[in-house]
C-alpha cells in the first residue's frame, strides 16, 4: 500500500476516527485505526461499540490497507511539517511515514484482523440540518448521567412523530428537552442514543452548516451520516423515563428573568461552594427580584437578580452547578422560571410560549 494525503487533512481524518478506538482492549487492531487505500483513502475507528469512519482525497499509487496504532500515530501526523505526507507499508505490515525530511518506520497490524463494521438495516431514516443537530445535542448533554449503573440514562432518547424531533435527557436531578422539525417517517418512533457517540457528532457537525445529517435508524444500531464522515452506534435499551408524567403542567409561580443576568449572578454566589459539602444556592423569590445566597464554611454570598413576577416569598435551594449548566445551555435571552414550592421541581421554558425548549431540575431541600 502506498498513498499521499495533505497533512492537516489526514490529521483531521485521523483525529475524528481515533475516537472511536478503543483505549485497551484484548483484540490489538481495535486500538488503531484502519487506513484503506482505495479510488479514496477511508480511515475508520472502532471499539466494538461505536464506529467512525470518514473517506478523504488522497493520492494512492498502491491499493490496500493496514492498521496502525491510533494514538502513536495520530501524535506523528500532528507532529509532522505541513505538506504532504507520503505513507506506505509491505507485505509484513512494516509501514513508512514521511513528510519532507520527516520520516518514522514502525510496525503497523494486519488489517485482516480488523472487525467488520455492524450494517444498519435503515428501518427507518430521517434528515435535519447539520447546524441544527449540534445545538440540539449541546443544549441537552448536561443532562446526560454519567452513571453507568443506569445505562439507559447515559444516552438521549430521540422521540419521532409527526415531523418533530424531541431529543429528552435525564440524570436524575434535571431533566433537558430540545424540538425541532426533522424529515421523514411521520409515524411515532423512538430510540435511544449513547451519549459518547452524541459527542462526537456534535464535535463533526459545524454550527453554520445548512447541509443535512441522514439519520439511519436499525433495529440494534443508529448511524449519523456527516458530511463524509459516518458515527455507527449500538442503540441502549431499557425503558427511559416518561418525562411528561414525571413534569408539572401547572403552575402557581411564574417568574420572568434574563437568562444572563441570573446565570452572572448565580455564578457570584457559587464562588464559595465548597466541593465537599456542595451547599445550596437559595433562591427568594419576591416581587419583581430574586434574592440568592450562599453560605459555606468558607464565608457568605449575597446577590439579586431583578426580575418581572411575585414569587410571594418562595425560597428553594438548588445544585449550584446544575442550575448553571442549564442557563449556560438555554436557548433564549428571556426565560419563564414555573414554580409551585420549595420541594417541587423548577420549570424553565422560554418566555415566548414555545415550546423549543424544556428544562427541569429538582430542588434540594433546605436546613433551617
Amino acid at each position: 500500500m502506498k498513498f499521499s494525503c495533505e497533512k492537516h487533512i489526514l490529521q483531521a481524518a485521523v483525529a475524528v476516527c481515533a475516537r472511536a478506538a478503543a483505549a485497551k482492549s484484548p483484540i490489538p487492531t481495535l486500538e488503531g485505526v484502519l487506513l484503506e487505500a482505495g479510488e479514496r483513502l477511508r480511515v475508520t475507528g472502532y471499539d466494538l461499540k461505536k464506529g467512525i469512519y470518514t473517506t478523504v482525497e488522497a493520492d494512492v499509487s498502491e491499493p490496500g490497507s493496514i492498521v496502525l496504532d491510533a494514538k502513536l500515530f495520530g501524535e506523528m501526523v500532528r507532529r509532522m511539517p505541513d505538506g504532504m505526507v507520503t505513507i506506505s507499508s509491505d507485505e509484513d505490515n512494516k509501514t513508512t511515514v514521511k513528510c519532507g525530511k520527516t520520516e518514522f518506520s514502525f510496525m503497523g497490524m494486519d488489517s485482516g484482523e480488523y472487525p467488520e463494521l455492524p450494517s444498519v438495516d435503515g428501518i427507518r431514516s430521517y434528515k435535519i440540518k447539520q447546524g441544527v443537530l449540534k445545538s440540539m445535542i449541546n443544549q441537552t448533554m448536561f443532562a446526560i448521567s454519567d452513571n453507568d449503573s443506569r445505562p439507559v440514562y447515559t444516552g438521549s432518547l430521540f422521540e419521532v412523530e409527526a415531523g418533530t424531533l424531541a431529543m429528552v435527557s435525564v440524570d436524575g436531578y434535571r431533566l433537558a428537552i430540545r424540538r425541532e422539525h426533522i424529515e421523514g417517517p411521520e409515524e411515532h418512533n423512538e430510540f435511544i442514543v449513547p451519549g459518547t457517540a452524541l459527542s462526537d457528532i456534535e464535535r463533526i457537525s459545524a454550527s453554520d452548516s445548512e447541509e443535512d445529517t441522514n439519520i439511519f435508524v436499525g433495529a440494534n444500531h443508529v448511524s449519523f451520516t456527516v458530511g463524509s464522515t459516518v458515527v455507527i452506534s449500538r442503540r441502549l435499551e431499557g425503558d427511559f423515563l416518561n418525562y411528561r408524567k414525571a413534569m408539572p403542567d401547572t403552575f402557581k409561580i411564574h417568574i420572568k428573568v434574563g437568562r444572563g443576568e441570573l446565570l452572572k449572578v448565580v455564578d457570584r454566589v457559587a464562588l464559595i461552594i465548597d466541593e465537599k459539602t456542595k451547599n445550596p444556592v437559595r433562591m427568594t423569590f419576591n416581587e419583581n427580584f430574586i434574592d440568592c445566597l450562599c453560605n459555606t464554611p468558607i464565608g457568605k454570598a449575597e446577590d439579586v437578580c431583578f426580575a418581572e413576577g411575585n414569587g410571594e416569598g418562595l425560597e428553594i435551594g438548588f445544585n449550584g452547578k446544575y442550575l448553571m449548566d442549564a442557563l449556560k445551555a438555554a436557548p433564549a435571552d428571556e426565560l419563564d422560571l414555573c414554580l409551585n414550592s420549595n420541594t417541587s421541581p423548577c420549570i424553565m421554558v422560554p418566555c415566548d410560549g414555545s415550546d423549543k425548549f424544556k428544562y427541569m431540575i429538582l430542588p434540594i431541600r433546605l436546613r433551617s
